[in-house]
Formats: C-alpha cells, structure tokens, sequence
C-alpha cells in the first residue's frame, strides 16, 4: 500500500504543481510518447536478462504492494520453533528428531509455528542444516561455512530482480530523450506549418523527456529500492538461525542460543530478552 501512496503523491506532486502554475493537463497526455518510451524499456528489458531474470523479476515485482512478512512476530515464532528444537535436542538426544526434519509438516513441533512452516524457504534452511547435524560427521566450522555460502547464494540470487528494475529505471531517461528526438525530428519535417501548429508539436516532444525521467526516478527506480530492502529482511531470517544453530552446536543452552539469533536482529523487530524468554517458555 505504502507504494501506491507514493506514486499518488508523486503524480500529485507533479501534475498538481504543473496545474498550479496554469499548465494544460490535457498536453502531457500523449499516448504515442508512452508508446516509444514503454515499448523501448520492454525490449530492452526482454533483451537485456535472460529467461531465469525475466521470471524472478515479475514474480518479486507483485511484493513490492505487500507490507513485510518479516515482522516482531514472525521472529518470535521462528524463535520459538528452535528453542523447542534444541531442547528436546538437548534432553532427548539429536537422533530423536529425525522424524521431525524428515516430514516437518506431520511433525507436532513444527506444526505449531504455521507461519513458519509455510515459508518454504526458511523451512528448507532449517531442516538441511538439522539432517546435517543428525547425520553428517560435519563440525562446527564447516557447517558455518556452508550456511555462510548458501546465506551468499541466496543473496546474489535475490538480487537479479533488484538489478533487472534499477537498470531499467537508469534506461528510461534515455528512452524519453528518444522519445522527444522523435517528435522534434517530426516537427523539423513540418517547417512548413504555422509557428502556433509547431510550438504545440515541440512541446508534445518535450513531453518525452519529462515522461522519461519521471518514470525513472519517481516510478521504477525507487520498486528497485525496495526490493533491495525485502531481500535485506530476508536474509537477515537466515543468518538468525544460523546463529542460533552454531551456538547450540558450541555446547549453549537453548535459551542462551535464541539468545544469540535475538542479538542479529534489526531493533525494529528484535524482541527485548524479557518477551523472548516469555514467549518460549509459554511454548
């Protein structure tokens, strides 16, 4: 929501200002101008990422109208699910939750954090790095430097979609300008008409340009920055469990290693250590 309000404050803005200062509305609506500069940032769009970016670009573009999934109460599951994990760990031994790492969504531990047992992704990281603890002969600093590439892999990968829109918000100035060499070019060809029929084609030239930039930098620019913002919540996700199983794997108690995930968090969404440990313990 929070984008749909900055694009009408941006249009607002502008279009409001330009009224104000007794412009006509109706001659920035040129559709064929929209045409040239929309038409070229698709092509060059298509052109410039292959099949993978395209995909990961227009499944990540519909986030940007949702409110992050990375909230205080997300974490606080998320840290309740590893403290109980760890401790039937811890007074039952690491073999006695195998069956639950196997099949999460019939397990009673898993099922009762739903929100975390839908997101398929931190699901997936949780339960490799537990069937590698069960089974693996890995140590502490393996592991560590497997979920430090795997955390790195992620990122690269969410950043495709963040690169694809930022280099298509910096083209759009240029496709403007294009836009209006188009429309000057077409007036310079009708030299012949009357001075009051080509000022009005000169400025619906003009008006490319100014399309161009206001897409860029009020538009498309700043869905790049956002998307940049969600992958940075979403990695910070990873990298608490990762803390939080490499303390457990150092020899601390489960309430000491939630503590440790706690201390990564954003202070916009770290709970304090009072609501943690009541949270857990009512668990």
């Amino acid at each position: 929501m929070l984008v749909i309000l900055g694009y009408i404050i941006v249009t607002g803005s502008v279009l409001g200002g330009f009224a104000m200062a007794g412009g006509h509305l109706a001659s920035l609506f040129q559709p064929l101008e929209l045409l040239m500069i929309g038409g070229a940032a698709v092509g060059a769009f298509v052109c410039g990422n292959n099949g993978k970016a395209i995909k990961a670009t227009l499944k990540a573009l519909p986030q940007t109208l949702t409110g992050s999934k990375y909230t205080k109460a997300a974490y606080m599951d998320l840290m309740g699910l590893l403290y109980d994990i760890l401790a039937k760990v811890r007074k039952e031994g690491l073999m006695t939750i195998e069956s639950d790492v196997e099949n999460p969504k019939q397990s009673p531990l898993f099922s009762k954090y739903p929100r975390i047992l839908n997101d398929h992704h931190v699901m997936e990281f949780i339960t490799d790095y537990l069937r590698l603890m069960v089974g693996g002969n890995l140590n502490t600093f393996e592991i560590e430097n497997l979920m430090d590439n795997e955390i790195e892999t992620h990122h690269q990968e969410g950043h495709v979609p963040v690169h694809a829109v930022a280099r298509l918000g910096d083209g759009m100035p240029a496709f403007g300008i294009v836009a209006a060499v188009m429309g000057v070019v077409h007036t310079m060809g009708s030299v012949g008409k009357p001075p009051a029929e080509l000022g009005i084609m000169i400025a619906h030239a003009l008006v490319g340009t100014f399309l161009g930039i206001l897409l860029a930098y009020g538009f498309v620019g700043p869905l790049a920055t956002l998307l940049e913002q969600k992958l940075d919540e979403s990695t910070k996700m990873f990298q608490c469990i990762k803390v939080t199983l490499l303390a457990s794997l150092n020899g601390y108690s489960p309430a000491l290693a939630v503590e440790f995930g706690r201390k990564v968090l954003y202070s916009t969404e770290r709970p304090s250590f009072a609501e943690l440990e009541k949270h857990v313990k009512r668990k």
